[in-house]
């Protein structure tokens, strides 16, 4: 079996790097357009999906700016007349100890983390339960399971994530929208760095990966493109685990 986006538009966060980016490749290399909303005008990313022969847009947009998350789906559908997958793969990160957590950091990973995922969710459901049709991926994370450290704010929004994508497939199943979940696990991306550079704790987690390495954001292009595809058109609110075996240890 083939996996076709071709004439699909694809709108896709935090894309200009780490897993967002393979993504975005990946749509497009399956032969989807793409909208990319990123902070900047930084056209990297959009020459290496042009260079594939898809069309692509980048709508710059902060997410932190609520009131301007909620023009970005109008903008692509009005841009490039569709809006069939969106991907919410953009997040931020913040640690500090819990009693020590700053409101003003939680405050900033919930809206860019969960409420503007929402907001993008609301919007694109609009159009797609109207059209019949659609897929939604949001990303979740491994402390949509568990509970993790010293990441209370980053903890509660992909756990309300995962609870999210449940919620939303529940309503729009019946009216031909998938919206399911991305569940990655320890990847070599930004995000990690600390991680990455303690090596203690790097140590500890590559231990546990019984695939013996940390992901490649390559390593994401697969489970996207099927989610995205008609392949999965009776996959709905599941969160897919790409975590070289994390959660079965």
């Amino acid at each position: 079996m083939n996996i076709d986006l071709k004439n699909k538009v694809a709108i896709v966060t935090g894309a200009t790097r780490g897993i967002g980016k393979a993504i975005a490749l990946g749509l497009a290399e399956a032969g989807a357009d793409i909208a990319l909303v990123q902070r900047s005008n930084d056209t990297t990313v959009r020459e290496e999906i042009t260079a594939l022969g898809r069309n692509c847009e980048i709508i710059e947009c902060d997410l932190s700016d609520l009131n301007r998350v909620r023009d970005v789906v109008s903008e692509v559908n009005e841009k490039m007349n569709s809006v069939d997958i969106l991907v919410n793969s953009a997040g931020i990160q913040r640690r500090y100890p819990a009693v020590e957590f700053p409101e003003h950091e939680w405050d900033a990973v919930i809206d860019v983390n969960l409420k503007a995922v929402w907001v993008l969710c609301q919007e694109a459901g609009k159009i797609m339960t109207n059209q019949k049709s659609g897929k939604i991926i949001n990303v979740a994370s491994l402390v949509s399971f568990q509970g993790g450290i010293l990441v209370p704010a980053y903890t509660a929004a992909k756990g309300a994530v995962g609870q999210l994508t449940k919620e939303l497939a529940n309503e729009w199943s019946s009216l031909g929208v998938n919206v399911n979940a991305l569940v990655p696990g320890y990847f070599a991306t930004e995000m990690n760095t600390a991680l990455i550079n303690d090596p203690e704790r790097s140590k500890q987690i590559l231990d546990r990966i019984p695939a013996g390495r940390w992901g490649d954001p390559d390593d994401m292009k697969g489970a996207a493109v099927f989610l995205a595809s008609s392949l999965a058109d009776y996959i709905h609110g599941h969160l897919l685990a790409v975590d070289g075996g994390w959660l079965g240890r």
